[in-house]
C-alpha cells in the first residue's frame, strides 16, 4: 500500500523570480546525469568487451534488457512523483532517496565479480537495470521540478541552460578524471590506461562519490522552493495494481498531446544517434583515427566547450529566432558535422592519421558541432515545459513527471538504445574484442571502413529524418502566452474558490 492523490490543486503559488543559488543548486544536479551517461555510454561497452573480452552482441543484449525495464522505470518515477504526497514536495523525497543506491550501482558496474562470458552477461544486466532504475527515481522528477519551479520563459530557459551545463561539465570530468589521472597512472607494458583493467575501478569509484555529491547537492540546495510548488489533496491509500493503473492512464494522457508526439520523436531519433556515436567515440579515436590520449583529450573538451559556450547563447538565440528554429537548426548542423569529417575521410579529402592538422581540424568541427546541438538540447526541455502548460489547460492535469519521464527516457537513449545499435552493429562487422586489441594494425582495413561508414553517413544521415518531426509541432510563443494568461485566470479562481470554503 502506498500513498496517491487526487488532482485537484490545494495551493500553486509560483516563484516571480528565481535566484542564482537556485538555479545553481538545480543545474549541478544535472552534473550527476553527465557522469553517469558517460559511464554508460562512452566506457561501458568498451569495457566489457575490449578489456573483459565479451562479445559485443552479448554486452549490447544485456544493456538492451536495461533499456526496456527503463522505459517503464521512467514511467513509473514520473507517474509516482506527479501523485506524491509529503512535506517535501513531490519531487525532492525521490531525489534524496535515490543518490546512494545509484552510485553504489555504477561502481558495481566497473567492479564486476565474476569473469565468465555468461556471468559477466548477467552482471551487466542485472545492475545496468538497477543503476538505470536508481537514476529514473532521481533524473525524472528532477526535471520535472524544473518546469514546476516557474513559468516565467527566461527563467524557464536559464534553468534548461544550467542544467545542460552542469551536464557537459560532468560528462568533461568523468572523462578528463580517466584520461589524464587515471589511464596515465595505470599505463602498464606500453599499453594506454583505457586497455588496463585496474584503470577503471577507482576511476568508478570517484565518480560514484562526485555523482552522490552534486545529486544531494541539487536536492539540499533546491528544498527551499518547495513551498512554492504544487499540493494536490490527498486520497486514502491505493493498492499496489491502482497505482499501475494509474500510471499507464496518465502515460495515456500524455501521449494524446500532438505537440508531444512530434516534439519527443523527432528528439529521441537524434538521442539515440547521439548515443549510439558517442559509443562508438573511443573505438572511432583508438582505431580509425589513431588518436593517442594526448590528443584525444582537446578533442573531447572541444565538443564540451562549443556545447558549454552554445548553452549560455541559448537564451539569446532563443528569443531573437524562436526554440523551434533553434532545435531544427541544432538537429541539422549535428548531422552534418558528424558526417563531414568521416565522409572527407573516406574520399582521401582529410589529413592522414599522425598529420599535424588533424587534430586542429577535429577540434574545430566538435567545437562547432557541440555549439549548434546545445540549441537543440535547451530547445527540447524548454519546449517540453511548454507543452506541459498546454497539457494543463486542455485537460486540467499538471503532469510534468509524466511528460519528463518521456525526457528523461529520450536523454537515457543515448546511452542505451545507442550502446545496443553500437554493440550489435561492430558484432555484425566482426570487430575483434580483447585487450590486446590495440592498434588499427589489429583490425581488418574493411571493418575499419565498414565503421567508419556506420558512424558517420549512416547514423548521421537519420538525423536529417529527425527534422520532419520537428515540423508537426505547432505551439507557437504566442500560443503559450495566451495559454498562461489562460491558466493564471483559473488558478486564481481555484485560490479564491478554496479560500472561500475555508471561511
Amino acid at each position: 500500500m502506498i500513498p496517491t492523490n487526487f488532482w485537484l490543486v490545494e495551493s500553486f503559488m509560483v516563484l516571480e523570480k528565481l535566484t542564482f543559488n537556485v538555479k545553481f543548486a538545480y543545474g549541478i544536479g544535472q552534473a550527476g546525469e553527465g557522469m553517469f551517461g558517460t559511464g554508460l555510454g562512452f566506457f561501458l561497452l568498451f569495457y566489457y568487451s575490449q578489456i573483459l573480452g565479451l562479445s559485443p552482441g552479448l554486452a549490447a543484449s544485456a544493456i538492451g534488457l536495461a533499456v526496456i525495464v527503463d522505459a517503464f522505470s521512467d514511467i513509473f518515477a514520473g507517474s509516482l512523483s506527479d501523485h506524491w504526497q509529503s512535506k517535501q514536495g513531490r519531487r525532492h523525497p525521490f531525489m534524496f532517496a535515490s543518490f546512494l543506491p545509484l552510485s553504489a550501482c555504477f561502481f558495481l558496474l566497473f567492479f564486476p565479480l565474476v569473469t565468465s562470458d555468461w556471468a559477466l552477461f548477467a552482471w551487466l544486466a542485472i545492475f545496468t537495470n538497477l543503476a538505470r532504475t536508481m537514476m529514473s527515481l532521481y533524473h525524472v522528477p528532477h526535471i520535472a521540478l524544473g518546469a514546476e519551479i516557474t513559468e516565467n520563459i527566461e527563467d524557464r530557459t536559464a534553468l534548461v541552460a544550467y542544467r545542460q551545463f552542469f551536464g557537459n561539465i560532468g560528462a568533461l570530468f568523468a572523462l578528463l578524471l580517466f584520461f589524464l589521472v587515471f589511464s596515465p597512472f595505470f599505463r602498464s607494458d606500453g599499453a594506454e590506461g583505457r586497455f588496463v583493467p585496474d584503470a577503471y575501478i577507482p576511476w568508478a569509484l570517484c565518480v560514484a562519490a562526485a555523482m552522490a555529491a552534486t545529486i544531494f547537492w541539487s536536492a539540499w540546495g533546491t528544498r527551499g522552493v518547495i513551498p512554492f510548488l504544487l499540493k494536490v489533496e490527498a486520497q486514502p491509500r491505493a493498492s499496489i495494481l491502482t497505482v499501475f493503473y494509474r500510471l499507464f492512464s496518465d502515460f495515456k494522457n500524455v501521449t494524446k498531446s500532438r505537440n508531444f508526439r512530434f516534439l519527443f520523436t523527432g528528439v529521441l531519433v537524434v538521442y539515440v544517434m547521439v548515443g549510439v556515436t558517442g559509443t562508438l567515440d573511443i573505438y572511432m579515436f583508438t582505431y580509425f583515427w589513431e588518436l593517442d590520449e594526448k590528443i584525444i583529450i582537446p578533442v573531447l573538451i572541444a565538443y564540451a566547450v562549443g556545447n558549454a559556450l552554445g548553452t549560455f547563447a541559448s537564451v539569446r538565440l532563443f528569443s531573437r529566432f524562436g526554440k523551434k528554429a533553434c532545435l531544427i537548426f541544432g538537429g541539422l548542423c549535428w548531422a552534418f558535422f558528424q558526417t563531414l569529417p568521416v565522409v572527407l575521410r573516406l574520399l582521401e579529402w582529410f589529413p592522414d592519421n599522425g598529420d599535424a592538422l588533424l587534430m586542429p581540424l577535429l577540434v574545430a568541427l566538435k567545437v562547432i558541432q557541440g555549439f549548434s546541438t546545445a540549441q537543440a538540447n535547451v530547445g527540447y526541455g524548454s519546449m517540453m515545459a511548454d507543452v506541459c502548460d498546454e497539457h494543463e489547460y486542455e485537460t486540467g492535469r499538471r503532469q510534468e513527471g509524466a511528460f519528463f519521464a518521456a525526457v528523461a527516457f529520450s536523454a537515457k537513449a543515448t546511452s542505451g538504445f545507442g550502446a545496443v545499435i553500437a554493440g550489435w552493429a561492430l558484432e555484425f562487422i566482426d570487430w575483434p574484442v580483447g585487450p590486446e586489441i590495440r592498434t588499427a594494425a589489429d583490425v581488418a582495413p574493411q571493418t575499419l571502413l565498414n565503421m567508419g561508414i556506420f558512424y558517420g553517413p549512416i547514423i548521421a544521415g537519420l538525423g536529417f529524418i529527425s527534422v520532419l518531426f520537428y515540423t508537426g509541432y505547432k505551439l507557437t510563443p504566442a500560443r503559450h502566452a495566451e495559454i498562461l494568461v489562460a491558466l493564471g485566470v483559473r488558478r486564481n479562481a481555484l485560490v479564491d474558490q478554496s479560500n472561500g470554503n475555508a471561511d
